[in-house]
């Protein structure tokens, strides 16, 4: 009797051990409950690797912690812009973003490659290109709406700082280059006759560069640096379609002609002076990163992301 009470009890004791490891067993495994739902897109799997699988929540919230404050940041900065910009009566015209990107356009073969460039660099569709563009440009007349840049200030950094700007005077040069004065007189002697200037430079220019397509220098502004101050000089003289007489430069005598002069409209050269209007007023302008600041003050943000 004691050794079947005894074998009971080990029994009993065995039974006791079973039952919480396969509790224990029971526990690990995740309730039904919490596995994705297929019917929630958030609980939608996007991903699977072996036995584990990623959902777009899991992605949603990958997304969130990295990147939440910077886009929760662009939000209320973009809102705070446009609450000013009511309050004030600023705002940007269609007309305006236009104008902004054709300029941020050159130096791209095209359009197309230039809104390629955008999707591929920062991730900017046309539409959310625009989008970005007006609270940009409405940031900066909220930034600069107290500063006044005169007329005289304006044309006073333009003539101070020529590198910065293309000369609003382009001409289209053809040369004839000789090496004697004798031979001047023989390329008069041919244009008297109403030969064509190209024919003649082909035929007696000396310069390898432009002699085959007729002395064309194509198109040079009056301010090219790399032109002669004595040829330039002799050039601005001249009309359309006038020749030059004969100027001595590096033991050679250039035969230059005018073929053709295009000049900036005054619609350009005003764009170009608001452009750099505006450029000089955000220079005395305090950092946009310190007006968005105030703009947070002023219109009480708080942020308990």
């Amino acid at each position: 009797m004691k050794i079947l009470w005894g074998v009971n009890a080990l029994l009993l004791l065995v039974v006791v051990i079973l039952s919480s490891v396969i509790f224990a067993e029971l526990l690990k495994k995740p309730p039904t409950a919490m596995k994705p739902d297929p019917t929630d897109p958030r609980g939608r799997v996007i991903a699977k690797l072996g036995d584990k699988t990623i959902t777009s929540e899991d992605l949603n919230q990958q997304l969130l912690q990295k990147h939440g404050r910077e886009l929760l940041d662009q939000m209320v900065d973009h809102e705070v812009i446009r609450m000013e910009g009511n309050a004030e009566g600023l705002t940007v015209t269609e007309d305006e973003i236009t104008k902004e990107l054709k300029r941020m356009q050159q130096g791209y073969d095209s359009e197309t490659q230039f809104y390629e460039a955008m999707q591929d660099q920062l991730g900017f569709t046309p539409e959310t290109l625009r989008a970005d563009l007006f609270n940009k440009l409405l940031l900066e007349k909220l930034a600069t709406k107290s500063i006044t840049i005169t007329d005289e200030q304006v044309n006073s950094y333009i003539k101070a700082h020529p590198d910065e700007f293309n000369s609003p005077v382009q001409l289209r040069l053809q040369q004839i280059v000789v090496s004697s004065k004798e031979q001047t007189d023989k390329v008069a002697a041919d244009l008297n006759k109403g030969m064509d200037f190209a024919q003649v430079a082909k035929n007696r220019s000396l310069d390898d560069s432009t002699r085959n397509k007729g002395g064309d220098l194509g198109w040079l502004d009056e301010n090219d640096p790399f032109m002669a101050p004595s040829i330039m000089s002799a050039v601005k003289k001249l009309k359309v379609g006038e020749v030059s007489k004969p100027i001595l430069f590096n033991d050679n005598f250039y035969i230059i002609k005018l073929k053709e002069l295009k000049e900036d409209s005054k619609a350009k050269k005003d764009e170009l002076k608001e452009i750099v209007r505006k450029e000089m007023a955000l220079r005395e302008a305090p950092p946009l990163k310190d007006v968005i600041l105030k703009l947070r003050e002023r219109w009480k943000v708080s942020i308990t992301f």
